[in-house]
């Protein structure tokens, strides 16, 4: 399992190692200043073979400390190593400090903010940033900010950028940057971000991928955390996905409610993509207006007319009709009449798009009526409408860190609705009423930009619906969709659009074994 932990959770994995004496601060400053340089000599090959340039600014903290050690191993590889450092030597703690002192035996350390900002010197080399890591609780104001981009300057741009643990600027918990007594909201950009132990939250959240450029994590020695407040990173699902025999009603039947004539067309993603994921009997509920329409467009797919709840509370009156899908094109009215009467039959459900904005004047109402079985799937404006308390704490500046995350309000909507809640975005949050939570992100080697395309949140709907009208519960399901939704866009490429993703599961689904 892959765990994104915040900076508390890293500073107690820290404390229970020196308590425990598995390491030293010392031992573990070393190892991390040795999985920054291994990683950028395995980034980029050429300045393993030919000593380059560093310019390394240390922090007045332990990340400055980690800067010093990867200056002196720099060094002793042949590189031409300049140093500075943000605040006085007397005042680093003691780990750091000890590593300052190794470093003057080689080289000087130049002070912070610049008297003089460097000159590159050469066409190429490497920017260090180690200035603040995980610990960051404020905006780095107009000095530290000036030293950034003085390093932005004509004649850096062929230098790599490398932060050791977390761009400077970016809160480790939220991935959002701190925003400074002045206004300004600086953050160091890297092509490299080097982690330890384990990944932080914001390394995947918000802007936290953006600022990060690549990902590396370096096993510094400490013992894994197991902890109920751990998220996890979203990956392969581990459930299995093929069918092995039965018949069609062994692997469920999921319904999907249509909108009106001219209106059916997200409901048709939702629900072929959930006969796609495997559920047995995919049925559309549609209005009378738009049969003919739908009749048109499918195949595999079945149709029954439902115009009002009482229809819906017909068919639903077959108990094997055991997952439900409300939202994609369904229409306002249409919404505020069929999701109560989904409701109360108590199946699997998810409510996705006009599903969730229908009720974005009585949000209670719907909570009321919600049970444990469903799934919320809004994405950035349906969560405001829904959650606007939730949403204004996350529009708002970050002035101090650790700063609210998308994770603390996908928690928290997810208690207040009794449900899960799935919320989209590059950065998707699923979180339990439990307070389980998971991150699922399309950034670093997942990212898939032409996922921002019209239907495909109605397409993640209907995998959600399908996989739990198979009987996988709606936490499980939520995670393994958007895995199956990202790998299949991934699997088709640029040019995506929605009616490909459904169309790429088969190659997916075989490629995990299924």
């Amino acid at each position: 399992m892959t765990v994104l932990l915040t900076a508390r959770q890293m500073r107690d994995a820290e404390q229970a190692a020196f308590a425990s004496g598995a390491a030293t601060g010392a031992e573990l400053m070393e190892r991390a200043g040795e999985g920054v340089v291994s990683a950028l000599l395995n980034s980029w090959g050429e300045l393993a073979v030919v000593p380059s340039r560093a310019i390394i600014l240390c922090g007045p903290g332990n990340n400055g400390g980690d800067g010093f050690v990867i200056a002196r191993l720099l060094a002793r590889r042949g590189w031409a190593v300049r140093v500075f450092l943000l605040g006085q030597a007397d005042g680093l703690p003691p780990d750091a400090r000890l590593n300052h002192d190794r470093w003057c035996t080689m080289g000087d350390v130049r002070r912070l903010p610049f008297d003089t900002p460097p000159q590159p010197e050469g066409p190429s080399g490497v920017v260090v940033d180690a200035l603040f890591g995980t610990g960051l609780t404020r905006g780095l104001g107009p000095e530290v900010a000036g030293v950034l981009e003085s390093l932005e300057a004509q004649g850096f741009e062929g230098w790599y950028r490398v932060a050791v643990d977390l761009p400077s600027g970016l809160c480790a918990d939220s991935g959002r940057r701190i925003t400074a007594e002045d206004g300004t909201t600086a953050a160091f950009r890297a092509d490299l971000t080097v982690s330890f132990h384990a990944a932080k939250l914001g390394h995947y959240l918000d802007e936290g991928a953006e600022f990060c450029g690549a990902l590396a994590v370096a096993d510094i020695g400490l013992s894994p955390e197991a902890t109920p407040e751990l998220v996890r990173l979203v990956q392969a699902p581990a459930l299995p996905l093929g069918k092995r025999g039965g018949h069609k009603f062994d692997h469920g039947h999921a319904l999907v409610l249509s909108g009106g004539f001219g209106r059916t067309g997200a409901a048709r993603l939702a629900a072929r993509a959930a006969l796609r994921v495997g559920a047995g009997l995919v049925t559309l509920g549609v209005p009378g207006a738009a049969q003919m329409e739908v009749a048109a467009q499918i195949t595999a797919l079945m149709m029954r007319r439902i115009e009002a709840a009482d229809d819906l509370a017909q068919m639903l009156e077959d108990r094997r009709l055991n997952a439900l899908c409300l939202g994609p094109g369904l229409g306002a009215d249409r919404a505020r009449e069929l999701v109560p009467a989904a409701l109360a039959a108590g199946r699997a459900t998810v409510l996705d798009a006009d599903a969730l904005s229908a009720f974005s004047d009585a949000p209670d109402a719907l909570f009321s009526a919600l049970h444990p079985g469903c799934v919320l799937t809004p994405h950035g404006g349906e969560f405001a409408r829904l959650f606007p308390d939730l949403s204004a704490r996350l529009s708002g500046p970050a002035r101090r860190g650790p700063a609210v995350s998308r994770v603390d309000m996908v928690r928290a909507a997810a208690a207040r609705a009794g449900c899960t809640v799935l919320l989209k975005g590059p950065d998707t949050v699923i979180a339990a009423p439990d307070g389980d939570a998971a991150v699922h992100a399309a950034v670093y080697e997942r990212a898939t930009p032409w996922l921002a395309t019209a239907g495909a949140g109605d397409v993640l709907a209907g995998l959600i619906c399908g996989l739990m009208a198979r009987g996988v519960d709606p936490w499980r399901a939520a995670q393994t969709a958007t895995f199956l939704h990202v790998e299949a866009a991934r699997h088709h490429g640029p040019g995506l659009i929605a009616e490909d993703l459904p169309e790429a599961l088969p190659a997916v689904l075989r490629g995990l074994g299924a």
